[in-house]
This record gives structure tokens, C-alpha cells and sequence, in this order.
């Protein structure tokens, strides 16, 4: 049996990232049976192992592919400093936590991995470091233009027509053809990557859905319009729905997502429900890619408080969906 190589970045190093890193990989019988392929710099791994009291055997990955993997290796990402800073973004925790990023993901566009999973990184840290993206997708989206940025949960399952960028400019790009277009997208990544059946409920832009035109015309003038196009195609989609009321109706129903016109809108419901245990899966790569819902908490980093179950999570969801997918 062939087991599958599963790419796993540290994310910031002045973050929580490391830390939960470790902690997952160190209760190894709980994760699916993988080689799990590490994307960081050894000195840090070296350092927070020893916060945390922890051992792991991570060989280097270039000598381990020589012969069959082990359960744990390290892609050494080089860089031109020894230190780091804990507890707040900084230029240098910016660069290399980019730098993970990218050297995973060129593996992974080779197909050497099969799964990337990216613990947190700092927008901060990034500008600081001149990197001209605002994140894991905005990077992403750049190589794979019809990124889709989703959050998965038991109890509730969003994707986000819109992400990290202002308001103001969210609000500009609901068009009829363009939420038409990702209607159609979400839907064709989702049939993709697993044989169930989905249905997608769209949220409202204005309070009570616009209220028939009294508090908005975006709705009758741009949504409606979009969800009937995608229902002429097929597509199982609903709504618009109320705001405040969409996310009760997709409440622990499985095969159901709401579709959120812009980030708070999804993520505020989305993180009450499931801070600990949300996933962030980007649709439309050719690999499989998760991560957890959360951010790098500079506030408790260094002091071994992290809690690792989003990572963990975000790792067996990745698991399940690339087994769907071999099986389609």
C-alpha cells in the first residue's frame, strides 16, 4: 500500500504555529497513516521542541526520499537568519513563513505531495516582509486563479464569495454574472472532490434580504438573478435568505453551505460555532489543501497553551477528501 505524502508548513514562526505542529504530529496515533513531509527550518523545530519538552525523530526529507519515507521528515527551507522573534509579526518571521509556503506548494504542483496543510501565518508579518499577498489563498488564487476560500465544520459549512479584501471593494463586485460564475464554480468543485449531493444557500447582502426592495435593491437587481441563472444549470441553490437567520437554516445539515458575499459575514457565525475544531479548505487547486480556521494568537505563542485539534482536524479532512477523490 502506498501511503500519501502530506505537506505540512509551520506558518509564522513568532506564532502558535510550530507549537500545534508538533503537539499534532506527536500523538502520531491519532493521525491517518501518511508520510508527513514538514516545510520549515530545523533550528526552530529544534528550539520549540525543547519549549514544549517534546522529541520527534524528523529526518532530513532529502536523504529520507532516497529510501522508503519515514512516518515524519523535514524540507529544510534556507534562510539568511538564525533568530526569530516570539509573540508579534516581524520581517523576518514574514519571510520565512512565506518562504514554507511557497517551497511546499511547488512540491505539491509536482504532485510529490498530495495534501498541503498550512498552519497560521501573519498578514502582518507578510507586508512587513514586502510579500505582496494578503494570505495562504490571495497566494494561491495567484497560481490558481479559481481559488475558492471554504470553511468546513460538523455543525456548519460556508464558502465566501468574496475574502480578504476591503468592504467597500466586496460590495462592488456583487454582479449577476460574476456570483452567477461562482455559484456554478463552487458547485463544480464540490461534485469533483466528493459523490454526495450539495445544496448552497446564498445570504443576503441587506438586512431581511433587502425586505422586497426596501432596504437594498442588490438583491432583486443582482442576486435573485444570479441564483436563477445557477438553478436554470441544475444547481440545488436557494435564497437569498435573511443575514441573520441563513446560518440556522445550514445548521448541522452535512451536504449544505451557505454562501457568504463577504468575509465577516461568514466567518463571525462560522467561528462561534466551531473556533476549535473549523477548517479552512481552499476548492479548485490540483491537491488538496486545508487549514486551520484560526489565526497565528501571537498573545499565548511561546507558552505551550496552543490548542492543536483545528490542525488536527484540518489534517484528517484532508486525508478523507484525497481518498474521495482517488475514488471518484
Amino acid at each position: 500500500m502506498t501511503l500519501p505524502a502530506v505537506g505540512i508548513t509551520l506558518g509564522d514562526p513568532g506564532g502558535i504555529g510550530p507549537e500545534i505542529v508538533l503537539k499534532v504530529l506527536s500523538s502520531k496515533d491519532s493521525l491517518p497513516a501518511a508520510h508527513y513531509i514538514l516545510f520549515g527550518s530545523k533550528a526552530i523545530l529544534e528550539q520549540e521542541m525543547q519549549s514544549l519538552g517534546l522529541y520527534l525523530d524528523i529526518r532530513s526529507y532529502k536523504k529520507a526520499k532516497e529510501d522508503p519515507l519515514p512516518f515524519l521528515s523535514l524540507v529544510e527551507v534556507e534562510a539568511s537568519f538564525q533568530s526569530t522573534r516570539k509573540g508579534s509579526a516581524s520581517r523576518e518571521n514574514g519571510e520565512l513563513s512565506f518562504h514554507y509556503l511557497e517551497e511546499a506548494v511547488k512540491l505539491a504542483r509536482q504532485g510529490i505531495i498530495q495534501t498541503l496543510v498550512t498552519a497560521p501565518i501573519s498578514k502582518h508579518s507578510w507586508s512587513l516582509a514586502a510579500i505582496p499577498w494578503t494570505g495562504h489563498t490571495d497566494y494561491l488564487s495567484s497560481h490558481f486563479p479559481q481559488a475558492i476560500m471554504t470553511f468546513w465544520s460538523k455543525e456548519l459549512k460556508v464558502a465566501l464569495f468574496t475574502h480578504h479584501i476591503p468592504l467597500k471593494n466586496a460590495l462592488e463586485r456583487i454582479t449577476r454574472e460574476a456570483l452567477s460564475d461562482f455559484i456554478c464554480l463552487l458547485h463544480h468543485n464540490m461534485e469533483k472532490l466528493l459523490r454526495e449531493k450539495h445544496r448552497y444557500l446564498v445570504a443576503g447582502l441587506n438586512p431581511h434580504a433587502g425586505e422586497q426592495g426596501l432596504m437594498g435593491l442588490e438583491e432583486s437587481g443582482e442576486i435573485i438573478p444570479a441564483i436563477l441563472d445557477a438553478q436554470k444549470k441544475g444547481i440545488s441553490v436557494e435564497g437569498p435568505f435573511p443575514p441573520d437567520t441563513v446560518f440556522r437554516k445550514a445548521m448541522n445539515q452535512e451536504n449544505t453551505f451557505v454562501i457568504a458575499l463577504y468575509h465577516d459575514q461568514g466567518l463571525i457565525p462560522f467561528k462561534l460555532m466551531a473556533f476549535d475544531r473549523g477548517i479552512n479548505v481552499t476548492l479548485g487547486l490540483p491537491f488538496i489543501r486545508t487549514s486551520p480556521d484560526h489565526g497565528t494568537a501571537f498573545d499565548i505563542a511561546g507558552k505551550g497553551k496552543a490548542n492543536p485539534q483545528s490542525l488536527c482536524e484540518a489534517i484528517k479532512l484532508a486525508h478523507r477528501l484525497l481518498l474521495s477523490q482517488q475514488q471518484l
